[in-house]
């Protein structure tokens, strides 16, 4: 670990433009990633991630140049904590390390950084990429997530699972993220939208994996995890929205529960349908206390924004 620190140490004085690669078993594409970053942004420095790779990720990573950090928590969410906590920088490019994403665009995540208002811009691959380059459903996953997302927090993105991003030293320092595996790009997707953060999005070409490169990402396990994450941030970001939901669902059951013992109390002035009675009333209950529930959170949210922006312009003018 003593190294590194000391690379971070001096990044904070030297180096404006930090590039970090997150890699888990990428032996056959790193040479490549590594050495086109390089060219394409010289005044950079070039941190690998290595994430217990099984070959020999690390030692190509090395040989070509670049700064290799061993990350032992597995799984992607741990490494991108692990790069934002370790490393010093104004800007942040994150880039996967399995020669997808061209590195010539690099410039331009940047430069849209620089020149606009956003905290996060995202490398969108949805109008340039290969016949091949997604896998089966990833394509259509994607899109679902991104109109879910702009439907739940009102800000408009297309790419959400890139893995090719442009951060500030604004959003890096001051966003929490729990994730720990695929999610993560979602998560940082949530987050931004979640804290009012300007998310830009720039059009790059996505390439076909290489041969001897494959995917990581389960369709199936890594897709459940995405939408879990969306529930769990839309519940603690939208309290009032999601438990008010939760609350007009209940109520609606409590409804439908009760029709027969209020029918049965009209007609025969008894109730017949003892435990049906009983559910309408205690889903009642949980309806109404959903409701009040998602009143005392939003009061909570919104002292905890306050507190997110004071703390934001704290951070912008002594960062």
């Amino acid at each position: 670990m003593g190294d590194t620190e000391l690379s971070c140490r001096a990044l904070e004085s030297e180096s404006k433009v930090v590039v970090l690669i997150p890699c888990y078993n990428e032996e056959a594409t790193i040479e490549r990633a590594v050495r086109d970053f390089k060219e394409n942004l010289p005044e950079a420095e070039i941190f690998v991630f290595d994430n217990n790779s099984t070959d020999k990720t690390a030692q190509v990573a090395k040989q070509t140049g670049a700064t290799v950090v061993q990350s032992h928590r597995q799984g992607k969410g741990n490494v991108v904590r692990h790069m934002f906590d370790e490393i010093e920088a104004d800007i942040y490019l994150m880039v996967d390390g399995d020669d997808t994403y061209p590195a010539s665009a690099a410039t331009s995540l940047i430069e849209a950084l620089e020149k606009s208002r956003a905290e996060m811009v995202v490398g969108c691959r949805m109008k340039d990429f290969g016949q091949h380059s997604f896998r089966r459903f990833h394509q259509f996953g994607n899109r679902l997530v991104a109109k879910l997302i702009s439907l739940l927090f009102k800000v408009k993105v297309t790419d959400v699972l890139s893995g090719y991003r442009a951060f500030s030293r604004q959003f890096v320092k001051t966003i929490p993220l729990a994730s720990q595996g695929f999610e993560i790009e979602t998560e940082m997707t949530l987050q931004a939208a979640a804290k009012k953060f300007e998310i830009k999005e720039v059009p790059v070409k996505y390439r076909q994996r290489p041969k001897g490169s494959y995917s990581k990402l389960n369709t199936y396990s890594d897709g459940f995890l995405i939408i879990k994450s969306i529930i769990m941030i839309f519940k603690d970001y939208k309290p009032l929205v999601f438990f008010t939901a939760c609350s007009i669902i209940l109520g609606i059951l409590s409804i439908f529960f009760g029709i027969a013992p209020i029918q049965d109390f009209y007609t025969t002035g008894k109730v017949e349908h003892l435990p049906r009675a009983v559910l309408a009333a205690a889903v009642g209950i949980l309806a109404t206390l959903s409701f009040a529930i998602g009143l005392i959170l939003d009061t909570i949210s919104k002292y905890h924004n306050e507190n997110f922006i004071l703390w934001s312009r704290y951070l912008k003018k002594h960062g």
